[in-house]
C-alpha cells in the first residue's frame, strides 16, 4: 500500500497544523549604517531600502522598527576617509560615531536590543579588517587581536548588548572573551561570525558600509567557499573560545554548511542573508520575473530549516509587514 501524504496538504489549515518550520519576527535582526553628520538617509542604489543615515534619522528608524515588532539591530560605522587611518583608531574611540549610537539609541530605545559589529575594515585607510604587516602587506593576526580587545571593551562601555566580531582572525573570541572579562563584562555575549566566507555576495555592502580594500582582497583570513571541514572547524573553534552564538555568512549558497554546524554545535546558530542575495531579489522584482514576496519568504524558510535560529537581514521590516497582516 501506497502512503497517502496529500492528506495533510489538501487544506490550509491543516497544511499549517503540520508546518515543521515557520518564521516569527522575532527571528530577525535588522542592519543600520550610520554616518556622520545629520539630515542624512541615503538610499543604496544597488540595495533598495536599505540606506545609509545619520544618527537622528537612525532614531527615527528605531522608532519605525519598534512598531513594528523588530527589537534587534546590528550597528555598522561609516566614516570620512578623512577620519580613517592604518589602525583604524577611530573604531576604538569611547565618543566615535558607534559608541556616540550606542548610548543615544539605549536612552531613547531602552528595549532596543543593540549588536555592534567588531571589525576594522569600516574604519582603516587599508579598508583592510586589522593592522598590516609592513613587509608582507597581509594582516598581521595578532596585533590585529590587541585591537579588537580594546574595540570590544570601548563598545561594552557605551553599553552594547552584543559583540558581533567579523574580522576572522585566528584567536579573536578568546582575545575579546578575556578581555571583556578581566574588566567586569563578563554577561555580555559575543554573536561571532565563526564561519565567514570569501563572497562576492558581499559586493552591495561594501558600497554602503564603503569598506572595498584599497589593494588585494580577503582571501587570507575569511573562509575559502570551496572548504566544507574547514567551515565547521572555525564555528567550533570559536565555540571552544567561548563564543556564545555562532554564524555562518553569506546564507543562501552555504544552507549545506549551516545544517554542519547545526549538528555539530548546541550552540544558537545565526545566517547573515547578506547585501547581494538581498540585492538579486530586489532586481528580479524590478524586473518582474519573479514574485518578489514569495521568493523571499521561500528564501528565508529555507534558512530556518537548514537551522537557523537567527537571521540578519535587510528584508526584515518587510517580512515583519506581511506577518502582521
Amino acid at each position: 500500500m501506497f502512503k497517502r501524504k496529500r492528506r495533510l496538504r489538501l487544506n490550509p489549515v491543516m497544511r499549517d497544523l503540520v508546518r515543521e518550520n515557520k518564521l516569527d519576527i522575532h527571528d530577525f535582526i535588522y542592519p543600520l549604517f550610520i554616518v556622520e553628520g545629520s539630515g542624512i538617509k541615503n538610499e543604496m542604489q544597488s540595495m533598495p531600502g536599505v540606506y545609509q543615515m545619520s544618527l537622528d534619522n537612525i532614531l527615527k528608524e528605531c522608532e519605525v522598527l519598534c512598531n513594528l515588532g523588530i527589537y534587534a539591530i546590528l550597528l555598522f560605522g561609516i566614516l570620512h576617509n578623512d577620519k580613517k587611518d592604518s589602525k583604524g583608531s577611530e573604531a576604538y574611540n569611547i565618543n566615535g560615531i558607534i559608541p556616540q549610537s550606542i548610548r543615544e539609541i539605549k536612552k531613547y530605545f531602552p528595549q532596543m536590543y543593540v549588536i555592534a559589529d567588531v571589525c576594522f575594515c569600516e574604519y582603516t585607510s587599508h579598508g583592510h579588517c586589522g593592522i598590516l604587516d609592513s613587509k608582507s602587506g597581509s594582516v598581521d593576526n595578532d596585533k590585529t587581536l590587541a585591537i579588537l580587545a580594546t574595540q570590544s571593551l570601548i563598545l561594552a562601555q557605551s553599553g552594547v548588548d552584543m559583540l558581533a566580531p567579523s574580522a576572522m582572525m585566528d584567536g579573536q573570541i578568546f582575545s575579546m572573551r578575556e578581555a571583556l572579562d578581566k574588566n567586569g563584562f563578563v554577561n555580555l555575549p559575543i554573536m561571532s561570525y565563526s564561519t565567514k566566507f570569501a563572497s562576492a555576495y558581499y559586493g552591495p555592502f561594501r558600497e554602503v558600509a564603503q569598506s572595498t580594500p584599497n589593494k588585494g582582497d580577503r582571501k587570507s583570513y575569511q573562509e575559502d567557499s570551496a572548504n566544507r571541514r574547514e567551515a565547521i572547524l572555525e564555528s567550533l573553534n570559536d565555540e571552544g573560545e567561548g563564543a556564545d552564538i555562532l554564524m555562518v555568512k553569506p546564507a543562501l549558497a552555504y544552507l549545506d554548511i549551516v545544517r554542519d554546524i547545526k549538528e555539530a554545535s548546541l550552540l544558537p546558530l545565526a545566517v547573515y542573508n547578506v547585501s547581494g542575495e538581498y540585492a538579486l531579489l530586489k532586481a528580479g522584482q524590478k524586473a518582474g520575473v519573479i514574485d518578489y514576496e514569495k521568493v523571499m519568504l521561500e528564501s528565508l524558510t529555507s534558512m530556518k530549516r537548514a537551522g537557523a535560529d537567527i537571521i540578519i537581514t535587510y528584508h526584515a521590516k518587510e517580512v515583519a509587514e506581511i506577518l502582521k497582516s
